[in-house]
């Protein structure tokens, strides 16, 4: 029998204090300097706009490190449904830009991944919250 984490306990969301694209460039940047890629940047406002849909400004960034992910996903081929890890930025109804991460920390621990190749992934949070600050 296999545990069954509830991922939307995991879900943190930060208030920026940017505008929306200024948010996506502080992101970019702070991902950029803590060694990580921007595996693909997402623009789902736009992809609902060429589908005759209306959608507020929402932009996912997948993004990662190989050298942290790969040793989880060697332990836990399933992580690779969390990884690479993703952050989705949307604008809220008040203008505001805000943020919200998947703390996969809390995911992977629970599915039995040793703690040592899940701790590069706790620093994710801060830096995020570092980024929008």
């Amino acid at each position: 029998m296999s545990m069954q984490p509830d991922p939307s306990a995991a879900v943190v969301t930060f208030v920026s204090q940017h505008d929306f694209d200024a948010t996506i460039e502080r992101l970019k940047a702070a991902l950029a300097a803590a060694g990580a890629t921007v595996f693909a940047d997402i623009d789902q406002r736009d992809a609902a706009l060429r589908a005759g849909l209306d959608l507020r400004r929402t932009r996912l960034i997948l993004f990662g490190n190989p050298k942290a992910g790969t040793p989880v996903m060697a332990q836990w081929p399933h992580a690779a449904l969390e990884l690479p890890l993703r952050v989705v930025v949307w604008e809220r109804d008040d203008g505001r830009t805000a943020v919200d991460y998947r703390d996969v920390t809390r995911t992977l621990g629970a599915y039995g991944v040793a703690a040592e190749r899940v701790a590069p992934l706790q620093a994710v949070p801060a830096l995020l919250a570092k980024a929008v600050a």
